[in-house]
């Protein structure tokens, strides 16, 4: 696949005119623009690696996957992500034959995460020497069945989200917690908070926003509408929950003013800022992304 470069004077005029917008719909963090964060956060100068992915095969038109191809994206990104010299390094280092991996999938019936792309996962997770027995796939039981993981892997799609803004990589351990409707008042501001519980903190190995097709407007809690679905083609992937997630907001925001023609706001998006200012989990200023693109490159919005 051929390697984009990540930033044209074209990307740099686009940038620019996304973050007014982004700034008018509020989301100035997620903009790049200078806010009052936390102590917590001025001190922290990393960067996030983000690699996007995307193949104009991996969804045919009658909207199934093409599960050779999905694969093949995955080992991509993860080489990429983790510098190593094949796909096989690399998922050693994502996990050890000692591990016991739970993988976080998400079940939303409308847009669930792919059972091809599970089946990957587990796949190369036991290639990298992992016991079958010991690797396990769930959602809505992760906190009963995926407690006792060394090692967890966070994959879900992509979509708007009625209380978050987003339903992305944060999200999506919202299932870790025994009272989930707790987290959302605030526009679900607190959802951070979980990824530093016992259950979870330091052991997501790595997160995969995917975005095959993802939902990019809805109106209400479970809104669902076919018309707001697009085949981006993509997965995108970093040990960062948080810089996905901005990154994630953004591409939703570009694809409803190219829809729509105008700027209707990806918000709120709260939760986002504060995993990163006030739960230290990640980065969520744009400025402070490595986004990686490989492969097709039509219409990426990124």
């Amino acid at each position: 696949m051929k390697d984009k470069s990540i930033v044209t004077r074209r990307d740099f005029m686009k940038a620019a005119a996304t973050t007014a917008l982004l700034a008018a719909a509020g989301l100035p963090a997620l903009a790049g623009q200078a806010v009052a964060g936390s102590e917590k956060a001025q001190e922290r100068q990393g960067k996030a690696r983000v690699v996007l992915v995307r193949n104009a095969r991996a969804v045919r038109d009658d909207g199934t996957l093409d599960s050779r191809i999905l694969g093949e994206m995955l080992d991509e990104a993860v080489t990429r992500l983790f510098q190593a010299p094949n796909a096989a390094g690399a998922w050693k280092k994502v996990v050890t034959p000692s591990d016991r991996v739970g993988i976080k999938s998400n079940v939303w019936k409308y847009l669930p995460t792919p059972p091809e792309l599970v089946e990957i996962i587990k796949s190369r997770v036991e290639s990298a020497g992992v016991d079958e027995k010991n690797v396990h796939a769930d959602d809505r039981g992760a906190r009963e069945t995926l407690a006792a993981s060394t090692a967890l892997i966070n994959v879900r799609p992509l979509r708007s989200h009625h209380w978050a803004g987003i339903g992305g990589c944060i999200k999506n351990y919202i299932m870790f917690v025994d009272n989930p409707s707790s987290y959302h008042d605030n526009s679900c501001a607190s959802l951070g908070a979980i990824w530093n519980l016992p259950v979870v903190k330091g052991k997501t190995r790595l997160n995969i926003l995917v975005l095959l097709t993802p939902q990019f407007y809805g109106r209400g809690p479970h809104h669902f509408d076919p018309r707001y679905v697009w085949p981006y083609k993509g997965i995108m992937v970093s040990t960062d929950p948080v810089a996905l997630d901005a990154l994630g907001a953004q591409l939703l925001l570009k694809k409803r003013v190219a829809s729509f023609g105008e700027n209707r706001p990806v918000t709120p998006v709260n939760h986002i800022q504060a995993a990163d200012r006030e739960y230290g989990i990640g980065v969520s200023d744009l400025k402070r992304i490595d986004l990686i693109k490989l492969g097709w490159s039509d219409e990426a919005l990124l």
